[in-house]
């Protein structure tokens, strides 16, 4: 099936939203799990702890447990914060938290502490930027001086009314949050779940169908799709194979050509799997340092595989880094941990 579509629906018990593109599984999105407070985007109140040596940083009291937050200069102990959760908590590890506070809607991003009025370099149309120049001028009339704003590119196709209405909302929400900084550590805003963030994070483009029907998943076979997932088996063109396997130091990847070793075969293997790595890990909820022992190749043609990784994640959504070749033949590196492991969030139980 062609086209762009949002399906809603539920995997194992919870809520879920899945991004379809041309019939393929683009992104999933689960409802955060009961202890919702700990999921990427939960803002808190907080209280710096003493800094700790060795790992330039410092923990925060939250209202249970604790975080690490990276950015401690100018931290004293006792010192209450606002930060917010940035990603999934390693077992036995503190939550990642930072002090640099993005609102997000469907429309704009609130910066506190980063000041400026700015507009998505995705609209260059120069008469829809002055028009939303002047929008964002109105919307943030009178606010804090060091908060900022960014229009995303979905206002290239939005109602100027629909954007000022989105940009007050946000705007009220953020300012009641960073106003409420006296107390004890309190959770002042909750993730967002799997409707909410799709709303949001999928605007652009905009999607061909929103399906919300109780049969959703299963008419777009979302579920079975979700079931390939918790395999570590890609296949690959021309019988070529991916295994993707996560350990508790490391990703490791491996890519078999079949039974054609040839280094043609190698090669067109090694593109395709690197080609569908940044989608493949991003659907696992795979981050942190991931090794890529690909199919044996001429030292030559590295250089067209380097290009090729650089561009498939370019437009990837988490932070990554491209360490490169090892002296025995790998490639290492470094994906941003932004959710939990699909297959931690389903128990390994599958979609069922």
């Amino acid at each position: 099936m062609k086209g762009r579509t949002v399906a809603l629906g539920q995997i194992a018990g919870r809520g879920a939203a899945a991004l379809i593109v041309d019939g393929q599984l683009e992104d999933l999105l689960l409802d955060p799990p009961e202890d919702a407070a700990t999921a990427a985007g939960a803002i808190f109140r907080a209280v710096a702890d003493r800094p700790v040596k060795g790992l330039g940083g410092v923990f925060v009291k939250l209202p249970q447990g604790r975080g690490f937050l990276r950015q401690a200069k100018g931290v004293a102990a006792g010192k209450p914060l606002l930060v917010q959760v940035t990603g999934p908590a390693e077992p036995g590890k503190a939550l990642p938290v930072t002090t640099r506070l993005l609102f997000r809607s469907r429309y704009c991003i609130l910066t506190p502490g980063a000041p400026g009025l700015n507009i998505a370099r995705g609209i260059r149309d120069e008469d829809a930027r002055a028009h939303l120049a002047a929008l964002a001028q109105e919307g943030m009339e009178g606010a804090d001086e060091e908060l900022g704003l960014i229009l995303r590119s979905a206002c290239a196709s939005a109602e100027a009314e629909e954007i000022a209405a989105d940009l007050a909302e946000t705007r009220a929400l953020a300012e009641a949050v960073m106003a409420d900084l006296d107390g004890p550590p309190e959770l002042l805003l909750d993730a967002p779940d799997a409707a909410l963030s799709a709303w949001r994070d999928w605007a652009e483009p905009a999607p061909d169908e929103v399906d919300d029907s109780p049969t959703a998943f299963a008419d777009h076979g979302v579920e079975e799709m979700v079931d390939a997932l918790l395999s570590p088996a890609v296949p690959l063109p021309g019988g070529a194979k991916m295994f993707i396997e996560p350990t508790r130091a490391l990703i490791a990847v491996d890519i078999n050509t079949g039974a054609d070793t040839s280094p043609a075969a190698s090669l067109k293997a090694n593109i395709a799997a690197a080609r569908a790595l940044p989608r493949q890990l991003r659907l696992r909820g795979l981050g942190g340092q991931i090794v890529i022992d690909f199919a044996p190749m001429p030292k030559r043609d590295r250089a067209t595989l380097d290009q090729v990784l650089k561009a498939a994640f370019r437009h990837d959504g988490a932070e990554t880094a491209l360490a490169g070749w090892t002296p025995l033949g790998n490639y290492e590196m470094q994906r941003k941990r932004d959710r939990l492991p699909l297959a931690a969030s389903l128990g390994e139980g599958g979609a069922a």
